[in-house]
């Protein structure tokens, strides 16, 4: 199957990827295309946005963290019905875990998919420099297939006629087009990255975006770029594990999702459906009470800005604190880890009280970033599985824990260069909240596992 496909690479940070993408993903919806969207690497947000333009969810692709078998699997499933598949990079084309390797890097990820890049080159303040870029990342890894350029930031036509022409006479590389830099179109960010998209209403941007990349973009030449990629084999069953419901019965899984804890993984919640688990949506924002569930779920996302908001939901964290002392069991992510300790400190100095599951504030701090891919490795039962399980995962944050008390942890991490990264994974009954992003596609065993411990303590409690 042709499986049309695109790439979407930057030459560096900063360049425009996620501007670029978003607009390319609204003009084909308006084509009236399904445009399937991706991201490479692990972040949350920009994923969040494209979901946003498209309708669909959003599909993380990672080298370091899945590998060739796992991103070919995801992409076939979730391409399988589009038109086009748009799959946004991260960093610049070959950056990525290391210095020296492509690993998780846009470019391998390239090469997982046999896809065409499109490079976006910020075309400000440059004219001939712009070939000399163009033929050093077409050339530097011949296997990587840099097949266009689009340029971003251009002042005008005349000015993108120059970088057009400049390119063309050196490479034979397809000059798609170009966008105008204008402030309107800029979404907002912070110290984790953009505002996500759940906290604001975009529709208009990505609207005006799209009608902008229809006027400045050769979208035909875009499409047939995505056709020329070489087929693929054809899609893998819907579903990689069969559930007897009457066998085994569901598992309602309370899944926070608001401003406050929007970070999953789309597979992640998938493995776990596919477990038999039945997702029920609640926010410890709003919400005074929790939903009848079995086990709940705290994802990763931004509670440090809404600390006021979720200490003032009194009845929300005291249902959780009952949730947990009647053994319910718990997994947390990140924010939600912060979520469950005694209170956060957020960046002004104001302390607000949380949960309080665990013995320690989660302080933040604006100049000391915690970042990197993570090899997890769990050396204490806990709900994901007993000693020995490895998965992999990812760390974003600025704050760190300060205890009042003793801590408990149940898992060993190293870094991407399997450098020693200390422990993780706090754990006090049923529960267990980790700083670390788990994607669940590198080791699925820990949704199965999360799940059947829940479906057997079900059983005994009857």
């Amino acid at each position: 199957m042709k499986f049309p496909r695109l790439v979407i690479a930057g030459t560096h940070s900063g360049v425009g990827k996620t501007t670029v993408t978003l607009a390319l993903l609204a003009a084909l919806k308006a084509r009236g295309r399904r445009v399937q969207a991706f991201k490479v690497g692990p972040d949350f947000i920009d994923p969040g946005h494209h979901s946003a333009v498209t309708g669909r969810p959003s599909r993380n692709l990672d080298g370091w963290m899945l590998g060739t078998a796992a991103n070919r699997e995801i992409f076939l499933r979730a391409a399988a019905d589009a038109d086009v598949s748009i799959i946004e990079g991260m960093m610049g084309l070959f950056d990525g875990s290391s210095p020296v390797s492509e690993s998780g890097s846009t470019a391998e990820l390239a090469k997982h998919l046999a896809a065409l890049v499109l490079l976006v080159i910020d075309g400000s303040a440059m004219a001939r420099s712009a070939a000399a870029m163009a033929i050093g990342y077409a050339r530097f890894d011949p296997d990587v297939q840099v097949a266009g350029v689009l340029f971003n930031r251009v002042s005008g036509e005349g000015h993108y006629r120059l970088l057009k022409d400049a390119v063309e006479a050196e490479t034979n590389l397809a000059v798609v087009g170009y966008l105008q830099p204008d402030p309107a179109f800029t979404l907002p960010d912070r110290h984790l990255g953009l505002v996500t998209a759940i906290e604001q209403s975009s529709h208009d941007l990505y609207a005006r975006l799209g009608q902008v990349a229809a006027k400045t973009v050769d979208l035909d030449q875009i499409e047939a770029l995505a056709c020329s990629g070489e087929n693929l084999e054809g899609p893998p069953s819907t579903s990689t594990v069969t559930i007897d419901s009457s066998a085994s019965p569901p598992v309602r899984v309370g899944v926070a999702h608001d401003s406050a804890f929007c970070f999953y993984y789309t597979e992640n919640l998938e493995l776990l459906e596919a477990e038999g688990a039945e997702l029920v949506m609640f926010s410890p924002l709003r919400d005074q009470v929790l939903p009848e569930v079995d086990l709940l779920y705290l994802g990763g996302g931004s509670p440090e800005l809404y600390g006021q908001k979720l200490a003032s939901n009194v009845a929300m964290r005291a249902a959780i604190r009952e949730f947990a002392a009647k053994g319910g069991a718990i997994y947390a992510e990140c924010g939600g880890m912060m979520y469950l300790t005694e209170g956060i400190r957020d960046f002004d100095g104001h302390l607000h009280e949380m949960v309080g599951l665990f013995p320690a504030d989660a302080v933040m701090h604006r100049s000391r970033m915690t970042l990197g891919y993570r090899d997890l490795e769990i050396t204490r039962r806990c709900v994901l599985g007993e000693s020995g399980v490895k998965a992999k995962g990812h760390e974003f944050h600025y704050s760190s824990l300060e205890p009042s008390g003793y801590l408990k942890y149940a898992c060993t991490v190293t870094d991407a260069r399997g450098q020693i990264r200390g422990q993780d994974g706090l754990i006090a009954g049923n529960t267990l909240a980790l700083y670390t992003h788990l994607h669940f596609g590198s080791q699925p065993k820990l949704a199965q596992v999360l799940i059947a411990s829940v479906r057997k303590r079900k059983a005994v409690l009857r």
